[in-house]
Formats: structure tokens, sequence, C-alpha cells
């Protein structure tokens, strides 16, 4: 039975097993689909001793975050207009393989310049981040896309695994720091060492999409559904899997499903949601990274304080993800989700008098709260937003939220900028 916007209230039939390896795969291609970046993030204290922002003026860390937003947010427009017709094996496929050659080629570019800075090397990392950006609309979007019409848990698994990514990189880096930081050369020795475990973990889900998760029993149970109701998506997977859909039969299973809403449609219908994802990462982005890195002064911790915030707030993302798995820790109300995301924006001047009059205790908890409430609502929004539609629609709504959340990002790291006005030597 279809309700009146288009939400089916028919219960879900009961489902084959391999739910458990399915979280689990789902957590590790999350971890892959934002390790590279986050690494490029948090050797952000590498790349301020190769491009100081006294010399040439750089600002590292501001200037790669929004080169990489331009080049996600495009792709995912271009994607997300044309999901419909788009075979969602071969586009994951091809962003988890362009994460891993974009990691490995920032190996080369440091191995080719031994380590040494300048316009050049700094015009080659852009272009790499880049392709990062491109390589991330591929994923996400398409991950997102396709989770949207399984169950909530592969959603909230995946959405773990990328927090797990920043909290993963973060404790690598202060590893490496640690071991290498007295040593010749020790912080390029620690930077390859990093990037070579992220280049492996990339490869890593290469295999896991292309081979194993297609052929976990509940996977191939929701993408069977997706295509009885019309999805053309799901066919390339399916046949990985082993599942046939002949052209006349999927035909003729179109013709007996009711008509998709359009992509208009949907955003009209959920135009909430898709406002809270561009809010959350509005304000995240307009703090983290760039903030964290060159607004909050010298402390104790001396160059283990930005590593140490960027840390904090890693692992609470990470932590902040599993909330919403206990039933009454979930907030649910779209109206509650509103309001707690609006609250958030009363951090901006929370971290302005910290930074300015606070010690490095206050600055730490801020950072906490920050990753903690960034990860509880986004997986709160994702998990509930596709709730009742047919898979094509919730794969057409995952990939319309991405893009909002990617359009956020890119407005966050944007606004990051204005925090250097009236700060001595800042262009």
């Amino acid at each position: 039975m279809t309700t009146a916007n288009g939400k089916i209230d028919a219960p879900t039939p009961t489902r084959p097993g391999g739910k458990a390896k399915g979280i689990v795969v789902c957590w590790f291609l999350g971890l892959g689909s934002l390790i590279s970046w986050n690494s490029m993030l948090t050797i952000g204290d590498y790349y301020y001793t190769l491009f100081p922002v006294a010399f040439k003026k750089y600002h590292p860390s501001r200037v790669l975050t929004l080169v990489y937003q331009p080049f996600a947010i495009g792709t995912m427009a271009i994607l997300a207009y044309n999901e419909a017709k788009i075979n969602t094996r071969k586009r994951n496929i091809a962003g988890y393989i362009l994460f891993t050659t974009s990691t490995l080629m920032l190996m080369v570019v440091d191995l080719a310049t031994s380590g040494r800075g300048g316009v050049g090397p700094f015009i080659g990392i852009c272009a790499i981040v880049a392709a990062f950006g491109v390589a991330d609309a591929h994923v996400q979007g398409g991950m997102v896309g396709d989770m949207a019409f399984m169950c909530p848990e592969f959603m909230q698994s995946f959405f773990a695994g990328l927090a797990a990514s920043g909290a993963l990189t973060s404790g690598l880096r202060l590893i490496t720091k640690a071991a290498f930081d007295k040593s010749k050369n020790g912080p390029r020795k620690g930077v390859m060492l990093f990037l070579g475990i992220s280049t492996f973990a990339e490869f890593l889900c290469v295999l896991l999409y292309a081979y194993l998760f297609p052929k976990l029993p509940i996977v191939k149970y929701y993408r069977s559904k997706a295509a009885s109701e019309g999805s053309k998506t799901v066919s390339a997977d399916l046949a990985a899997a082993g599942i046939q859909t002949p052209a006349d039969h999927q035909a003729s299973d179109v013709a007996k499903s009711p008509e998709r809403l359009s992509n208009k449609q949907l955003l009209f219908q959920n135009i909430d949601y898709a406002l809270d994802l561009y809010l959350i990462y509005v304000l995240t982005l307009s703090i983290f990274p760039g903030f964290l890195y060159e607004n909050t002064g010298e402390h104790q911790l001396g160059t283990w304080y930005p590593l140490v915030l960027i840390a904090m707030y890693n692992v609470l993302d990470l932590i902040s993800r599993y909330l919403p798995l206990v039933p009454w820790l979930k907030l649910e109300s779209r109206k509650g989700l509103m309001i707690a995301i609006l609250s958030r924006f009363l951090l901006v001047p929370a971290f302005y008098f910290t930074a300015k009059y606070g010690d490095q205790g206050w600055m730490i908890f801020l950072v906490s709260f920050l990753g903690l409430t960034n990860g509880y609502l986004t997986v709160c929004v994702l998990t509930i937003a596709p709730r009742g539609y047919k898979g094509p629609e919730a794969n057409a709504l995952g990939n319309l939220l991405v893009l909002w959340l990617l359009g956020g990002i890119f407005s966050g790291v944007s606004l990051d900028w204005l925090w250097l006005i009236g700060k001595k030597n800042a262009f």
C-alpha cells in the first residue's frame, strides 16, 4: 500500500542471512571512502613544514580543503542528476581505484621531489586533492544511494567507518610522529609509512566491493528487491553475484511497479533533511580543520597540539555514530533534529572566545563536542530519511542528500577563511 507522499507501508519480507558480515564490510567500505582525505588532513603538520604560512602564504589545510570541494560537489551534482542511468558497480569501483592511485601518487610526488617544498610540488598535491574530490563523489554518493534501500544498520556502519578513518589516521599519525620525530628526516619517514598504509586500505576496499559485498545473501536480496521495483542501477552488481535480470523481465517489473517519484518531488518531501545535512557540515567545516591548525595559538603541547585536537574530534565523531543504535538515544523527530542542528551554531562564538582567552583544556572539550554532535546528527538524518521509499527512490534520495552534504562542506571550507580576518600576516 502506497501513502499520499509516495512511501510504502507494506511490511518487509523476511530477509536472508549475512547481515553481520554486511555490517562489517560496510564499515570497511566507509573507512576507505574517507581514509585518503583524512590522511591529507592528518599530515597537515608535515605540509606546514613544507609550505609554511609565512613562506608564500600557502595556508595548506585551507587551500587543499578548498581545492577538494568544488571537484567533489561538481562531480556529485552530475552523478546525482543522472543516477538512474548510472551503473552503480562501475561507479563505486572506479571511485575506490581513483582513491588508491591518488594516495599512491602523493608518495610518488614526495619521492620525486625528495621532500622539498615549492610551488611545483604544491600544485601537484592540489591536483591529487582534486582527484580525491572526484573519487569521493563517486564512492560516497554511490554507496549511500546503494545502502539507502537496504537495512539502516548498513548505513550506520558505513558512516561509522567514515568516522573511523579519521580516528585511525589520527592514531597512526600520532604513532608515526612519536616513532620518527627525533630521527633524521623523521617527519617525512612517518608520512611515507602513513600514506603506504592508507594506499593498502584503499586497495582492500576495491577487492571487498568488487568480490565480497555483492555476493552476501542479504545484499543480493535487497538488490533483487530494488530491481523488481524498477531500479536499473543494480543490474551489474546482481550479475556479479550470479543473478541475471533479463531486459524483458525487468521491463515487465517496471510496468507493474508504481511510477517512482522524481528527484524534485523527493527533494521537496525531504528538504528539511537536506538542510539538516547542509547546516551540520557548514558549521563543522568552518572550524575543522583550518581553524584548529592556524587559530588556536601556542600551548604547552607545542607541535602536538593540532594533532591532539584533530584526534579528539575524530575519536568523538566515531563514538557518536554508534549512539543511534540505542533506540532511546536516537533522535527521530524532524523538528527536534532541526533545533539540535541550529543550536550547534552557538559553537562559533564559543570557539572564538576560547581561542582568544581560554586554555588548551577548554579547546579540547569544544573540539570533542563538535565531533560528538557531527557524527550523531549525521547518522540520525541519513538512517531516517530513506525509510519507506522504494529502491529506486531511496537510491535517488541518498544521492541528493549526499549532494547537500557536500554543498555544506564546500560552504563551510569557504567560510573558514573568515577566521583569518584581522589576523596579522594572514594573506
